[in-house]
């Protein structure tokens, strides 16, 4: 399915492209084509040096490419296979509305979308909130807060770290204290006491993974992180929730709505 990649000769940009990136490019025209399908194993580096005649660190390179932009994944001692996973379509606006969490259902029910899904919740504790997270609470810096940590998974698969931090004096006593939240989650019960949030806002950027973010998400060499902070707020403006996320950048797509 892949053929010699010969030299290339005259003014067109193809001729200036480094040989592995045109190797790349030529892997993502057959899988796009259909010629490699989800799960597929792609030739590998000894198949594209002898094929386009090329040093293994080209061949090397150019199945990287495909790997960094979330096409293909690695498996230890198997080879570089066409990612089988779907990504998720995470649309910022709606899945937080409260026609979600005020009828029982979770926000992460809207993204899975009928998907198998699963939630690690890694831990419920009281403890001083960092001071970052105190300026936003608006509480002084090192008072109580309660966290809790979940793992997502999606198809088997982790996506996305959580740790949310709750104003201690506000939620004590109450189910986000507890494992289990009931329907509607954490933002159903500070409906109930009377703090359900009405705005949130969102800070993103990206980075690479820490070590244990890449051990947690099962992330592979070189895939990015995307780190979204939102803050829930209540209609007297005051800040009830804040959620620092980490997202495997190769499993969401991210979607928001704007009025014109």
């Amino acid at each position: 399915m892949i053929r010699r990649d010969p030299e290339m000769s005259g003014g067109g940009s193809s001729s200036r492209q480094p040989k592995y990136r045109r190797i790349a490019d030529e892997l993502k025209s057959a899988i796009a084509s259909g010629a490699y399908g989800p799960g597929d194993r792609l030739p590998g580096e000894n198949d594209l040096m002898a094929a386009h005649g090329v040093a293994r660190m080209t061949a090397r390179q150019a199945l990287s490419v495909l790997q960094s932009e979330g096409i293909t994944e690695a498996r230890k001692g198997a080879g570089v296979f066409v990612r089988s996973f779907r990504p998720i379509r995470r649309r910022g606006s709606r899945r937080v509305a409260q026609q979600q969490w005020g009828t029982g259902r979770s926000i992460w029910a809207a993204d899975a979308e009928g998907r198998d899904v699963g939630v690690d919740l890694l831990s419920v504790t009281e403890e001083p909130a960092p001071d970052a997270i105190a300026v936003v609470l608006d509480v002084e810096p090192g008072a109580a807060a309660w966290v809790r940590r979940r793992r997502y998974i999606l198809d088997g698969k982790p996506v996305l770290l959580a740790t949310s931090y709750f104003p201690g004096g506000l939620v004590a006593g109450s189910a986000i204290t507890r494992e289990d939240t009931g329907p509607g989650g954490v933002y159903a019960r500070l409906a109930e006491l009377g703090l359900g949030p009405v705005r949130f806002r969102e800070e993103i950027r990206s980075r690479m993974p820490t070590a244990d973010e890449a051990d947690q998400l099962h992330l592979t060499a070189g895939a990015p992180v995307v780190l979204v902070c939102r803050t829930a707020f209540t209609e007297e403006g005051h800040a009830v929730e804040v959620n620092e996320m980490t997202l495997d950048a190769n499993s969401y797509v991210l979607e928001y709505d704007f009025d014109a």
